[in-house]
């Protein structure tokens, strides 16, 4: 295999948590709630958000406040 071959233009990411919203109106609800908000890293679409390091349970407690009930896949 070429050196240019072993590029390859995609990441793999092991270990993060995302919040999965059912239609991007949630996600907007979502992060409209500032205690929410500042858990999360990054928007990935319009219905994913990736969530900081090492704040997952944080972030499960507030989308509990919030009246959600989240659905966690391992």
């Amino acid at each position: 295999m070429t050196r240019a071959h072993a590029r390859v233009p995609v990441k793999l990411h092991r270990n993060v948590t995302l919040i999965r919203a059912s239609e991007p109106i949630v996600a907007e609800e979502l992060m409209a709630r500032r205690s929410l908000a500042r858990l999360v890293l990054a928007r990935l679409s319009d219905t994913v958000l990736l969530v900081k390091p090492d704040e997952a349970d944080a972030a499960v407690a507030e989308l509990k406040k919030m009246g959600q009930t989240p659905r966690i896949a391992r």
